[in-house]
């Protein structure tokens, strides 16, 4: 490694396969940046529902206890229950995606990459041992250097085609997980902007229709559950 650093030694470089490596590497930094933005929109929503729960609450009481206003108080407590209910169902659905996201990328992503942390490994040393029969084929030959040559030509055999194996693996992995990573983001792109978009436009049913279309379980009304944090 420090001869290649110094520029003394030769790499070997696959061309393709490495650019399809920093991609990989690149797209997962990306989706982490999209999982750290779900997780906060997770929690805004969970206290903004909180906050929808409590006001029906106190609009509610406030219209069992101010006649002149039951009315008034009366249909600001349904609506505040109504958005509740909806922002519920709409957290089912961005913890869906959440959940999704982190199994792609600190899963599926990170699989991959140990893998290409092993064909690495793998490439390195099998340079170190190519490095050194080169060095060796240019010796004088004697008793004690043919010795030495043979055994430099098993060890470059062996990590020849340890490194070869390693990186079959890796142009393997790398092509599931790119037709994986499509269609998952395909699902999970589609779910969270159904919901976004029917939670914002008010529809209600169409909302409940998003998660049913993923099977995604509802949370049934007056359940004792834990909340959608607790459950993160």
């Amino acid at each position: 490694l420090l001869s290649e650093r110094f520029g003394r030694g030769s790499r070997t470089v696959d061309l393709e396969l490495e650019a399809q490596i920093e991609l990989l590497r690149e797209t997962k930094r990306r989706y982490e940046g999209i999982l750290q933005l779900a997780r906060g929109m997770t929690a805004h929503l969970y206290s903004l529902v909180q906050t929808q729960h409590a006001l029906g609450d106190a609009f509610a009481d406030l219209s069992q206890k101010s006649p002149e206003l039951q009315e008034e108080f009366g249909y600001n407590a349904e609506t505040q229950k109504l958005l509740c209910r909806n922002g519920e169902t709409l957290l089912g659905a961005v913890n869906f995606f959440v959940s999704s996201i982190n199994t792609l990328v600190n899963k599926t992503m990170e699989d991959t990459l140990m893998t290409v942390k092993q064909y690495e490994t793998a490439r390195l040393e099998y340079d170190a041992y190519r490095t050194d029969l080169e060095e060796l084929s240019l010796a004088p030959r004697d008793a004690s250097s043919l010795c030495r040559l043979d055994s430099a030509q098993s060890h470059f055999q062996s990590h020849k085609d340890k490194y070869e194996r390693l990186r079959a693996d890796v142009a393997i992995k790398l092509k599931f997980l790119e037709e994986n990573k499509v269609k998952v983001m395909h699902k999970q792109l589609l779910l969270f902007h159904n919901a976004i978009s029917a939670y914002f436009a008010g529809n209600q049913q169409q909302l409940e229709q998003s998660l049913r279309q993923f099977n995604i379980k509802l949370r049934p009304p007056g359940a004792e559950k834990p909340s959608w944090l607790e459950e993160q």
